[in-house]
């Protein structure tokens, strides 16, 4: 197994700069990662950088609470996509889940999957703020609003991806979308156990450190 195909190379600082990203992206091309994962204003400039590989491009949208308005985000997620995005890493909205408004919340996931089209839509659940019944649903509503893969973190929570959400995410998905470990993963090792434990890509900025491991 080649650690470097699970890895979504992630910059999402609030404090990032044009450089920042730039060497990002340089170091995604050079260690033939997956995917590199910005902020949606660097969408454009990331993709000029990354064009000519096989790295994927994704942005977050709606990052990193989730709670602003459907027609905020699928603005996002539009212009993301007409720079050419590969994928997109939206927020759910947790409010809304510990409200009950379900049925919301998967309108909203099917409106952005629509706009993506055949891209990948990336669900963020940001499990620190739920219990394991909450996660299982929020899975199930992800599944109903046919998003392709269910994420752990932000990032920007009190806790990242614990392998317990990991398990609890497999359970409730299967094999019917894919799971992303995002969140306080920064070495090789605990990244090959969030692998195991079910997660099909890892969202990291340790993925240089993880090579030179």
């Amino acid at each position: 197994m080649y650690l470097k195909q699970y890895i979504d190379h992630t910059l999402l600082k609030p404090t990032a700069t044009e450089a920042d990203v730039t060497a990002l992206c340089k170091e995604a091309v050079h260690y033939g990662f997956y995917a590199v994962c910005v902020n949606s204003c660097y969408v454009p400039l990331a993709k000029e950088l990354i064009r000519d590989s096989k790295v994927k491009l994704a942005a977050v949208i709606g990052f990193p609470l989730g709670a602003m308005a459907t027609e905020a985000k699928i603005r996002e997620v539009e212009y993301c996509v007409a720079h050419s995005a590969d994928e997109i890493d939206m927020v759910i909205n947790l409010g809304w889940l510990k409200s009950g408004r379900y049925n919301e919340i998967i309108s909203e996931i099917e409106q952005i999957k629509k706009v993506i089209d055949k891209g990948t839509l990336k669900v963020i659940l940001e499990t620190c703020y739920l219990s394991e019944k909450e996660i299982q649903l929020a899975c199930e509503l992800c599944l109903k609003g046919n998003a392709d893969m269910v994420k752990t973190s932000t990032g920007f929570g009190p806790e990242g991806a614990t392998l317990k959400a990991i398990r609890i995410m497999k359970d409730s998905v299967g094999d019917n979308a894919g799971i992303k470990a995002s969140g306080g993963i920064r070495d090789r090792k605990t990244a090959l156990e969030f692998i195991k434990a079910g997660a099909s890509r890892i969202g990291t900025s340790s993925g240089v450190k993880m090579m030179e491991e």
